[in-house]
């Protein structure tokens, strides 16, 4: 039996990533948790027909972030890239102050590379490389097969790395 204090509410922080990775913005990210929490709640009665919680919280998370992302566009309001944080810079304490901060540049470089992916290639990485789920999970969370779900990552992570030996060759 699912229960949503053990169950649900411990996937907060990975839909809280999901979402900000879809729409790069911190506020709007913790609005879409909420109501992802208060959509799964309100079908509480149903969870016992629900084959994968987690995949499920996911479906309702990436929908509900994409809907609110095609709102915006309609508004015609930019989306900032400056309020996306997700990864987390792990210098070794023994490299001196250019490593550190070579180490720094990279990985907003990479930031900045993966917030550039079309939305399905980010969300596929995302899920894959950040949150360590299965290619089974992300094929259920969104609605895609396997296959597309390997196609998707192998074409983010080729031009994550064509398009960081382009930033690393020219030092932009």
């Amino acid at each position: 039996m699912t229960c949503f204090r053990n169950d649900i509410l411990p996937l907060k922080n990975m839909l809280y990533r999901l979402a900000l990775r879809i729409t790069l913005n911190r506020e709007e990210a913790e609005d879409i948790v909420q109501d992802t929490l208060i959509k799964v709640w309100n079908r509480r009665d149903t969870w016992h027909q629900i084959d994968s919680i987690e995949a499920y919280c996911t479906a309702v998370c990436r929908n509900l972030a994409l809907d609110r992302m095609q709102r915006e566009r309609r508004r015609d309001i930019v989306v900032s890239n400056d309020s996306c944080h997700t990864l987390q810079e792990q210098p070794d304490d023994n490299d001196g102050p250019l490593e550190k901060t070579s180490q720094r540049q990279n990985v907003e470089i990479v930031r900045r590379l993966v917030d550039s992916l079309p939305e399905k290639q980010r969300s596929c990485l995302q899920l894959r490389d950040f949150e360590g789920k299965t290619y089974k999970e992300i094929a259920a969370a969104l609605a895609i097969s396997e296959e597309q779900v390997k196609v998707n990552i192998f074409r983010a992570r080729q031009t994550i790395k064509q398009q960081f030996k382009i930033c690393d060759n020219y030092g932009l």
